[in-house]
């Protein structure tokens, strides 16, 4: 495994889905991540709007698996599964990128240079890109394409929330709608230990300023936020972020000798908690197919792969562009 930073690191995406906990069983990470006290047990989701509040409980279902899953400092819960990972054999090598990648041979060929300066080259039978945001096969195969959906914005950090009013459940990620633009969310995301993820998203237009100014003004002006984080502390170790224009989409899911996984592949809005959930996915799939064709059984990526794969992310795209589609609404 090449991992081009070194851990623990922030990435986005702290709010699971119960799906999830069933991948994390399969790979054998279940038992740590349970046993991590900072992560907050997560059983639904509530929506706000207003004087408007609804929430869903995960547990009232019709299908089978876990109705439970967890909210997780992403820093702590990749560090986790990467240590996992080596325990199991996986050799992990930090701070090393590929800078070029050859697939038009029988082998693949990638170019490596490490933090220290440091310069090689592998071969492999097969590359699975789980790079993230970082997208690196579709930045070099030129695989990136424009999004279906508009350009997107947040700005986040972390909060001490200091939550007493009973209103807020910890065990539900809150997401509430500005009632202004109902194309502009707020997310906030608790943790085990006081904290909270908090993070606006919207339009580069509606989203102009400083990542705090910006985000301490969506938050204050929307009712609910408002009264629960009346005694929120602003200033601590975690300073706020912004990225833009995140949500992507490529030609393909596959190509000769490489896969793409997770946000590699599909970049999308993160009001349905969807990064993690997608990442694990694909790579559940990914992994047994793989493990075919290594044997030399026949593997067809595309109808066992990519089409699989993207029945659960149109599903998503479906649901994050209704919600982009809000805006005409009246005001609450």
């Amino acid at each position: 495994m090449l991992e081009k930073q070194h851990f623990p690191r922030f990435v986005i995406g702290e709010s699971l889905l119960p799906h999830c906990m069933e991948m994390l069983e399969e790979a054998g990470f279940a038992d740590a991540v349970r046993a991590e006290p900072g992560f907050q047990l997560k059983n639904g989701a509530a929506f706000s709007w207003g004087s408007r509040y609804t929430e869903f409980d995960f547990t009232d279902k019709f299908s089978d698996g876990p109705g439970t899953t967890y909210q997780v400092r992403r820093a702590v819960f990749d560090k986790i599964l990467i240590e996992e990972a080596a325990k199991q054999g996986v050799e992990v090598r930090f701070g090393h990128g590929v800078t070029a990648f050859d697939n038009s041979g029988d082998f693949v060929r990638l170019n490596i240079e490490t933090d220290t300066g440091k310069r090689y080259e592998l071969t492999a039978k097969f590359v699975l890109d789980a790079s993230g945001y970082g997208r690196v096969l579709p930045r070099l195969l030129n695989l990136e394409t424009p999004s279906h959906l508009p350009p997107r914005q947040a700005h986040f950090t972390h909060i001490d929330d200091n939550i007493t009013n009973p209103k807020f459940d910890r065990n539900k990620i809150l997401i509430t709608t500005y009632p202004q633009h109902r194309d502009v969310w707020i997310w906030l995301i608790p943790f085990g230990d006081n904290r909270c993820s908090a993070g606006v998203v919207g339009t580069p237009d509606k989203l102009v300023g400083e990542s705090e100014t910006v985000l301490k003004k969506f938050v204050y002006e929307c009712p609910m936020l408002n009264e629960i984080l009346d005694k929120a502390v602003w200033e601590t170790d975690f300073p706020f972020h912004s990225i833009q224009g995140y949500s992507a989409n490529v030609k393909s899911l596959h190509g000769r000798h490489f896969a793409l996984l997770g946000n590699a592949a599909e970049f999308l809005d993160p009001v349905f908690s969807s990064g993690v959930t997608i990442a694990l996915h694909s790579a559940r799939l990914a992994a047994d197919l793989l493990a075919k064709q290594l044997k030399g059984e026949a593997a067809d990526w595309q109808t066992e792969f990519a089409e699989p794969l993207m029945i659960g992310v149109d599903a998503f795209r479906t649901y994050s562009g209704l919600n982009l589609n809000q805006d005409k609404a009246t005001k609450p």
